[in-house]
């Protein structure tokens, strides 16, 4: 019997080769020992485009589009202005075909996921195969875990609402992103690009970036004493804010006229705090994106290379916990590593209810070698946070005293480690300074005794200014929490965790479609920060009150994924629900009215006339005869109107930042208009200019 084993990418394969003794190599694939082992590349075989169901240019009365039954196509790559078959996947496509029709029966060993699910079906389908299947599923690369998975394959069907939920997502993401795409470029009369969960997370970004701009800061004035106890200073912080400095100086002088202190209630109690979850991938990308600033997208793709390595598990998991049956294995893994932690090992991250298809990020045991700083740093950070895991709870006692003077109350907290526990793990690095950054609560070696009714001395008063602070642009990290909870501002944990089963997107392809509209020139990253482009703002402007940006409705889209994956629902009802969707979307994207923005109109330099017009791509004269204009976008970034009329008033832009060269170089140019009415470049140190437009 000769069996053909596909896997998702050549580095798979190589280790499954090893293990069944397929050594001989051949184009495209290996065999030996009655098995052929070949592979895909991601995903060789996708949805036709509608020109392949005749629908090549934009007419409103053909929407919505929506193909029955959808077609597959080979990947496509761009030729100068086309869309041709990839040849590499031809290639590999026409080797694939060859295996499966040598083959007795074909193990599909594509990543264990959604969309490795996806890339074997939609092959064997366009391939018309109907080869019996079974599927290895595993969550490591090590030997081990592929010999055991070989040992216990499931049947191919096992699989199938993993294939309908796959299927039913692609589907969906191309029903929505041509229609609604297709919709808002006939209205608006442009290029335009939306997307079922790419748009919903533009609109977050957006909003927030809307909301942090427009924020007025208040000013607010707070009460502030010093009593000493024990030889220990004690800060205390007044509970009222003071609306004005007025006020709170007249409190001020009322408060220092007192001479003491009275402590109002003292509540003292012994906290026990678990360790933190293990990663999923979401987890591990916010806290890589907040310690190290790594995007979402590279942490992705260290975890992709360190599970290829062997020494970590499957990344794209959306769980944080791990099985009874993983956690027989602990101890041991724990030893590989070089720790060992009391017994019993904590089991906070121990769920058996809480594993789908991969449990949590965790090491292999395997030994690292030849990593590089940024794998190391990841992995570092799977390894510290697995030792946290099942390490004791850490103990505190925690004290918070009231005192008023008469009039006023103030507040003084404080903490003193009984216990590290899990903490001591990452001891004096900086997880726990950041946690306390914001906190008012004083870490100190051991707390006063302080009894209610007691009187102590007031030391010293005063009053602090302070101000109301918007919410804080996105971070990838906070992005990553927002796409998590569907867009809700959730605070208690219980909400969190319903709201995490419906977020929008899936840990896999967060980082993807962060990646896809950073591509799209929708938003950009700025320092730490996450925030629109003009651009992005603009389609924002267009959509914000439409369906097709609402982060809830798209969270519960997901929802239902989960459900067909889970044999829940059956996909026809998601595909009506979807049409449904999509109906209504194009019906209010095309029932927007054209744009009739008011551009302002400018002196021209080169006629005289009170003629020039700021357009969304070129700055012109309206005279015919003079022919003056200026394009917006120049080496990379778009000029604003601001820009254009420094340009044309006084025949210079401040310096523009962030200019990209022929070369790839970034540099940063003042624009200067010349005598004769074009443009060139003027650099900040030199005096030489360089012609530009």
């Amino acid at each position: 019997m000769t069996t053909c084993i596909i896997a998702e990418k050549p580095s798979v394969a190589r280790d499954i080769v090893r293990i069944v003794r397929a050594t001989s190599k051949q184009d495209g694939y290996l065999e030996g020992s009655g098995y052929l082992v070949t592979w895909a590349m991601g995903h060789l075989i996708a949805l036709a485009m509608p020109e392949a169901y005749g629908f090549s240019t934009y007419k409103r009365e053909d929407l919505p589009i929506r193909p029955n039954p959808f077609q597959l196509v080979v990947r496509q790559v761009r030729k100068d202005k086309e869309y041709i078959s990839d040849p590499a996947a031809l290639k590999q496509l026409k080797v694939i075909r060859s295996c499966f029709d040598k083959a007795d029966r074909i193990i599909v060993a594509t990543d264990a996921g959604r969309e490795g699910e996806l890339i074997f079906r939609y092959i064997y389908s366009y391939l018309n195969c109907h080869k019996p299947f079974d599927r290895l599923w595993i969550s490591s690369l090590t030997d081990k875990a592929i010999r055991e998975g070989l040992s216990n394959l499931k049947p191919g069907n096992s699989y199938d609402n993993l294939y309908y939920s796959a299927k039913a997502r692609s589907e969906a993401d191309w029903l929505v992103g041509i229609n609604a795409s297709r919709a808002l470029s006939i209205a608006r009369k442009g290029g335009y690009s939306l997307g079922r969960v790419q748009t919903p997370t533009l609109a977050m970004v957006c909003r927030r970036y809307i909301e942090n701009r427009d924020f007025s800061s208040v000013p607010y004035w707070k009460l502030s004493v010093l009593t000493e106890k024990e030889d220990l200073s004690l800060k205390a912080i007044g509970c009222k804010d003071y609306e004005s400095e007025a006020s709170a100086q007249t409190a001020l002088a009322a408060l220092r006229s007192q001479s003491q202190l009275t402590v109002e209630t003292v509540t003292r109690k012994v906290t026990h705090t678990a360790p933190p979850l293990l990663y999923d991938l979401t987890a591990l990308q916010k806290e890589a994106n907040r310690r190290h600033g790594f995007s979402a997208d590279k942490t992705l793709s260290i975890a992709q290379s360190l599970y290829e390595k062997k020494i970590t598990t499957y990344p794209r998991t959306g769980s944080r916990y791990i099985s009874e049956d993983v956690f027989e294995e602990v101890s041991a893994l724990l030893r590989k590593i070089g720790e060992t932690l009391p017994t019993p090992l904590n089991r906070h991250s121990v769920d058996n209810t809480k594993i789908t298809d991969h449990h949590a990020i965790i090491p292999t045991g395997e030994t690292p070698l030849g990593l590089s700083a940024d794998e190391t740093t990841i992995y570092q950070m799977v390894v510290n946070r697995f030792v946290e895991a099942f390490s004791p709870n850490s103990e505190e006692e925690r004290m918070q005293v009231r005192f008023t003077d008469g009039t006023n109350i103030f507040t003084w907290k404080a903490c003193r480690q009984i216990s590290l526990g899990w903490k001591a793990v990452q001891k004096g690095k900086e997880v726990e300074a950041e946690k306390k950054e914001d906190s008012d609560e004083q870490i100190l070696s051991s707390l006063p005794n302080l009894t209610e009714g007691e009187v102590l001395s007031l030391v010293n008063a005063d009053i602090t200014e302070h101000k109301t602070k918007p919410k804080p642009l996105y971070t990838e990290a906070t992005l990553l929490s927002a796409m998590e909870n569907a867009g809700k501002e959730v605070e208690d944990a219980e909400s969190k965790k319903a709201m995490a089963e419906c977020g929008i997107g899936t840990p896999a392809t967060r980082a993807n479609i962060i990646e896809t509209l950073i591509l799209r020139d929708y938003i950009r990253r700025d320092k730490k920060s996450i925030i629109p482009t003009e651009k992005g703002l603009a389609v924002y402007e267009i959509v914000k009150d439409k369906k097709i940006a609402n982060a809830e409705m798209t969270g519960s889209w997901e929802l239902a994924l989960a459900a067909i994956e889970a044999g829940k629902m059956p996909s026809d009802k998601f595909s009506q629900g979807i049409n449904s969707y999509v109906s209504t979307i194009c019906e209010e994207l095309l029932s927007l009215t054209p744009e009739q923005k008011s551009y302002p109109v400018y002196r021209c330099p080169k006629c005289g006339q009170q003629s020039v017009g700021i357009y969304a791509k070129v700055a012109k004269c309206r005279h015919e005869t003079c022919g003056f204009h200026v394009f917006r976008e120049v080496c990379g970034i778009l000029l604003s109107e601001d820009n254009i009329h420094d340009l044309i008033s006084s025949g210079r832009t401040p310096i523009l930042k962030g200019l990209t060269s022929k070369a790839g170089k970034k540099f940063n140019a003042r624009m200067v208009l010349g005598e004769d009415y074009t443009t060139s470049f003027e650099f900040e140190n030199k005096k030489g200019k360089q012609r530009g437009r």
